[in-house]
């Protein structure tokens, strides 16, 4: 009798498959409240070596982190009309604590740039205080209606960027370098996703922005996802909340600001850019867990799977070592493919005999190893000497990294199209695909009308495939898919 799979096939039912994962693999939970999550152990620590990389490019950007509160007076919100209007649909307030009615109600943070700016307002009086580069990791509430875990909660976790600029061209230089050199790097050499740098239309621009610059990536069904924004601010929540400083030459000017930020929206991304059938794969250079070394059966290989252990730790290789022999190896095996640890070494009985282990890749090159005809044979095993396993495994996980991301580049340039009508843009999207259409054929009529049928203008670029300055540069082209 064959054996049913552990997962929702991917080609069967998509989300379904999406949602197994994420339980399987214990990732993740649905919480109390709708739309809330409960992030596991082993999801969390995807998470903790997502913050790990892009805090260090966020300083290396010269920002500081700090806090900010969870709660804003509502009358924060509304002194910047935009912004307030663009998430009005999404506030929670707390109108009630400690069994009084407030005298007014606050705003369970949705963001953060009106609390900043009260701030900011205090800590700038010159321009030798500037720029000031703020950076926070914190929580932000925003009333979902369709939720999804990891993709759209109620609550969920991020960093958030806020700057204050002389000139408006200090603001737009920060802002493109967060796009490129913090996220765009983080994502492509860590995640290793293929990512599509643009700005997005005057419709899908932040509320409060005069620019918002975004990074789009396609994911296993062909639509698109968010990955992460930066905004232009130009002057207005500096306006809005007297955010000035004494130039050079005596005169007060108002800051030019900007504002950035990437959610656990990255680990859904991860999740449908890279999973397969069998669970989820991760980049290596991600992995809170690179290698795991699995003891089969007996104490011999116990003992010998924690001493190869320990020689990879040295090397430098996150590993864990899996001694619970309790439990049946195929159980295990199983469990670790889910996770996506990019190396799996298992070491029984007739292995020690040997002096060898075998070495089980968790992402497989169809032309190399471990694809048909390649030296780690089907499903990507290979037997190889312990002693050697030190000196392999670096090679082994950077190929895997190169992988995941090739194969994402190659699905986004085999799934788009070029097309000439928001029509066609339209059916390319409804098929799983992503369509170009120049911005000028479809503009803002044409980006209206895609809404109707579950489309959206995902960026905007260059034909050379960099940043427009404008919406009306030259040669500008529309990405527009179906999203989550």
């Amino acid at each position: 009798m064959k054996k049913a799979p552990v997962l929702t096939p991917r080609a069967d039912d998509f989300p379904r498959w999406y949602q197994d994962l994420i339980n399987k693999a214990e990732l993740a939970d649905n919480g109390p409240v709708r739309g809330t999550m409960v992030i596991r152990p082993y999801g969390y620590g995807l998470w903790e070596r997502m913050q790990q990389e892009l805090d260090a490019r966020i300083k290396a950007a010269g920002a500081q982190n700090a806090y900010f509160p969870l709660f804003i007076p509502q009358s924060y919100l509304t002194r910047e009309a935009e912004h307030v209007e663009g998430f009005a649909p999404e506030l929670a307030l707390v109108t009630h604590a400690g069994g009084k009615e407030l005298e007014e109600p606050v705003v369970v943070r949705p963001t953060s740039e009106t609390i900043v700016n009260e701030y900011f307002s205090k800590w700038v009086q010159s321009y030798r205080d500037l720029p000031l580069l703020i950076n926070q990791w914190a929580n932000v509430v925003r009333w979902e209606m369709r939720p999804r875990v990891f993709l759209r909660t109620t609550e969920f976790l991020w960093q958030e960027g806020h700057t204050a600029h002389a000139t408006r061209a200090e603001a737009h230089d920060y802002a493109a370098h967060i796009h490129r050199n913090v996220y765009a790097d983080f994502m492509v050499n860590v995640l290793g996703i293929d990512v599509v740098l643009g700005r997005k239309t005057a419709a899908e621009r932040f509320a409060g922005a005069i620019n918002t610059l975004t990074l789009e990536a396609m994911m296993g069904d062909g639509k698109a996802l968010q990955m992460g924004t930066s905004h232009e601010l130009g002057t207005n929540f500096a306006k809005a909340f007297h955010t000035e400083y004494l130039s050079r030459d005596g005169a007060q000017e108002l800051v030019w600001q900007t504002s950035w930020g990437a959610t656990t929206r990255l680990v859904g991304g991860l999740i449908m850019s890279h999973g397969d059938d069998s669970g989820l794969r991760v980049p290596p250079r991600l992995a809170a867990v690179q290698a795991v070394v699995v003891a089969i059966k007996g104490d011999e290989a116990v003992a010998k799977a924690r001493e190869v252990g320990a020689r990879l730790a040295a090397e430098g290789i996150r590993v864990r070592v899996d001694d619970r022999t309790d439990i049946p190896f195929g159980r295990r095996a199983v469990d670790w493919e889910l996770k996506g640890v990019p190396v799996r070494i298992e070491i029984g009985p007739r292995d020690l005999a040997e002096g060898t282990a075998v070495l089980v890749r968790r992402v497989v090159d169809p032309h190399g190893p471990g694809g048909p005809g390649g030296p780690a044979g089907p499903g990507g095993k290979e037997s190889v000497r312990v002693d050697e396993l030190p000196g392999l495994l670096p090679a082994v996980l950077e190929e895997a990294q190169s992988l995941l991301l090739r194969e994402s580049r190659e699905r986004r340039e085999a799934r788009t199209s070029e097309v000439r009508t928001a029509g066609e843009a339209a059916e390319v999207a409804a098929a799983g695909g992503w369509a170009r259409i120049p911005w000028d054929l479809l503009g803002p009529e044409g980006e209206a009308a895609l809404a109707g049928q579950s489309a959206s203008v995902r960026c905007l670029v260059a034909e050379d495939g960099s940043v427009p300055e404008s919406d009306d540069a030259p040669g500008t082209v529309a990405l527009v898919a179906r999203a989550y």
